[in-house]
């Protein structure tokens, strides 16, 4: 079988970040990667989980929300995908997006959304302290996030 275009990326060199991931006509797929690959301890589901419900219930809220597609964790637990539609949301403000979403996050002090029995395969597999310091951390990493640091590392 033919290698997918993210396996040719060399996740040895892969710092924390935000990257094209790939372009499929107008969808653009960003990788927003949270942890070093095969260095740092990867995040935890509870976490990842939490992040995912509150990430997406803000993208999905915001002015731009037209051209939100999926947002969602790695099987790794590196990082996320966050696929736009690139004919509404340009690359300055998926960035600018994804730095409100962290910062959302970070300071978020109420319920979950989506955590139910009715609303979640999996409701009781949250952690907002978890998510509060994913995205805190993230907060950080997305300050040297810009167009030009959007290209993979070789």
């Amino acid at each position: 079988m033919k290698k997918i275009a993210s396996f040719t990326i060399d996740h040895t060199i892969l710092p924390c970040g935000m990257y094209t991931s790939r372009v499929d006509g107008d969808i653009v797929t960003y990788d927003i990667r949270c942890r070093k690959p095969n260095v740092e301890e990867v995040m935890d589901n509870a976490s990842i989980h939490t992040v995912e419900h509150l990430f997406a219930t803000f993208v999905r809220n915001s002015p731009l929300s037209d051209g939100v597609i999926y947002f969602g964790p790695m099987g790794c637990r590196t990082g996320f995908y966050f696929l736009v539609r690139g004919t509404d949301i340009s690359p300055e403000q998926a960035i600018d997006l994804t730095k409100q979403a962290f910062d959302f996050i970070a300071s978020y002090d109420d319920e979950i959304p989506g955590v139910s029995a009715k609303e979640c395969g999996n409701y009781r597999d949250h952690s907002l302290e978890g998510a509060k310091a994913e995205a805190a951390r993230m907060v950080e990493v997305m300050k040297g996030v810009s167009v030009e640091t959007l290209v993979y590392p070789e």
